[in-house]
């Protein structure tokens, strides 16, 4: 892989993965396009959302900083000695913190258990043009039926749980890790900042840990004849982190005065697109 093509895989990566539009699909329809060719891999995937990873830490680093000292400061009892105080019940900080561990679980125990499957058959295109296009029409209705009345401190338990499989259902391309949770999230009544703000924070365990986990077990395909290589997958990650930021700044603003309708508008067209690809021949489905 050219360091254009890295870049241009950074590009896609940063405009697409804070969007409810899913970023492992664009990935996944765009690098046969390249010269290069071929599916640039799960790993290559994993790893590059690093940089987007990267720009909401850095974006996020007050609100994270405030939810890690309140949990810590829960959990040792500053709050009070109660069980209730320790998991938070006094502190809205302390308790998005839990809810935030609580919803990486479903993604880590269904990643880990599905791992062969993610990697394989679910990266069939016919199926990401299909989940394109479900999960948008779903993203819409929900959107524009639901309420929009709570914030992130009325969060319950049974909340993080069906967030976290929200987000557990983006480990097949094309639902979007953002678009799953925020979908949920106006489902349960959360207003569209609310919903995007929980879906990057509930994003940070998820896809740093798939990162790593993919760097221990399959950094090797990284290397291999026809893989995209260290230095393309560092450029690639490093324009992601760039792009990234400035798409969190812009999509926070957009939230809040306009629906999600562009984005379910755009994910049926890309699904259009893909499946055009596909029969034309342009680009396999596995």
């Amino acid at each position: 892989m050219s360091w254009w093509e890295a870049a241009v895989l950074g590009l896609v990566q940063g405009l697409t993965e804070f969007l409810p539009i899913s970023s492992s699909a664009h990935i996944r329809v765009i690098g046969p396009l390249l010269p290069h060719g071929g599916d640039p891999g799960a790993a290559f995937t994993a790893i590059i959302q690093l940089g987007t990873e990267a720009a909401v830490l850095l974006y996020f680093r007050h609100d994270i900083a405030r939810i890690i000292t309140a949990w810590v400061r829960a959990l040792r009892g500053s709050d009070g000695r109660e069980r209730s105080a320790r998991f938070g019940a006094k502190n809205a900080d302390a308790r998005l913190g839990w809810w935030v561990i609580i919803g990486s679980i479903p993604v880590v125990a269904l990643g880990v258990l599905f791992k062969d499957a993610i990697e394989s058959s679910v990266r069939n295109l016919y199926i990401t043009a299909t989940v394109l296009a479900v999960f948008g029409v779903i993203l819409g209705w929900v959107d524009h039926v639901r309420p929009a009345r709570r914030e992130l401190d009325t969060m319950r338990g049974r909340d993080a749980v069906l967030l976290g499989l929200a987000q557990a259902a983006a480990l097949i391309p094309g639902v979007s890790r953002s678009g799953g949770t925020i979908t949920m999230g106006r489902w349960l009544g959360l207003t569209r900042q609310a919903a995007a703000r929980y879906s990057f924070l509930l994003a940070i365990p998820a896809v740093v840990g798939s990162a790593f986990f993919e760097l221990a077990t399959s950094h090797g395909d990284l290397t291999v004849a026809g893989g995209p290589g260290v230095v393309a997958t560092i450029i690639a990650t490093a324009v992601s982190f760039v792009i990234g930021y400035s798409v969190i700044v812009w999509f926070l603003r957009m939230l809040t005065t306009r629906s999600f309708m562009p984005f379910v508008v755009y994910r049926l067209v890309f699904a259009v697109v893909i499946v055009a690809l596909l029969v034309t021949g342009a680009i396999a489905a596995t």
